[in-house]
């Protein structure tokens, strides 16, 4: 997959919005590394890395000592990462492959960290089993996918916009690719892979125009949208429709968002 391939894109507007997204759940991110008590000295792969957020966050808790193993589909992500860790200079391995192509042949894993990454490949079961072959017994992997992004709506109702999102929702429903609700399945599949879940929790963020959160659906529908257009799945009207309602969504005091319900799996390798 090349980065034309990715459906959000990689241009600096959409890699903006991944720092701002990142920015957003950086706490259920760390709540979930320190259920897997990741920690100093270990080896942990990032699946899905992007542009690296979790990763420098997490090789500065892996520290000297540790590392980390970042991949991902897009050379533009992991050529931002390499220069970013520059600076930083961390331990991190960064990697540009797809997940099919992943050799991890001599890897230990003492943990790994997936977030946004299963829901658009076609054989999520199958990376995990190469995954759960790599990592050391007692390893820990933690999984954050949808779980219903059907659940994605506004109050109060705004009809162009909730079209508009429900559009998208079909979209990914559809793509032969991916299951936008891969959640469902995790527990199953680690269940499946001899794996022992140790922890479930559901992640859901209800937002305000009063909160940070709140760019983090705004920028999303902003960028997203207008690509709807040249997917053929939204007329160039029913996008302005939509938008303007999202700007008009904002000037009403207690308007909110509930955005698209997540899960996130822990589990051990015995």
């Amino acid at each position: 997959m090349s980065d034309k391939d990715y459906i959000l894109g990689t241009e600096r507007a959409e890699l903006h919005r991944l720092g701002v997204q990142h920015q957003v759940w950086a706490g259920e991110a760390r709540q979930a590394w320190k259920i897997s008590d990741f920690g100093v000295g270990q080896t942990i792969l990032d699946l899905g890395c992007g542009p690296g957020f979790c990763t420098l966050d997490l090789a500065y808790m892996v520290g000297e000592t540790g590392k980390v193993i970042a991949v991902d589909k897009s050379a533009k992500y992991i050529d931002y990462l390499n220069r970013i860790n520059e600076i930083h200079q961390l331990n991190i391995d960064a990697r540009n492959v797809d997940f099919g192509d992943l050799d991890l042949t001599g890897d230990q894993l003492d943990g790994v960290f997936i977030r946004w990454a299963l829901a658009w490949i076609p054989n999520p079961y199958k990376i995990l089993e190469k995954i759960s072959t790599a990592m050391l017994p007692g390893g820990v992997i933690a999984v954050q996918e949808y779980f219903a992004w059907n659940t994605f709506q506004v109050e109060p109702h705004m009809p162009a916009l909730q079209t508009a999102i429900d559009a998208i929702f079909q979209l990914y429903r559809n793509n032969q690719e991916g299951n936008i609700d891969v959640g469902r399945n995790l527990s199953q599949y680690f269940y499946d892979l001899g794996l022992e879940v140790i922890s479930t929790r559901p992640l859901s963020k209800l937002v305000t125009i009063e909160q940070f959160e709140w760019e983090w659906p705004r920028s999303f529908l902003e960028i997203f949208l207008p690509k709807m257009i040249g997917l053929g799945h939204l007329t160039a009207k029913q996008v302005e429709y939509a938008l303007d309602e999202l700007y008009q969504l904002e000037q009403i005091d207690g308007a909110s968002m509930l955005c698209p319900q997540m899960v996130e799996v822990v589990a051990i390798k015995p």
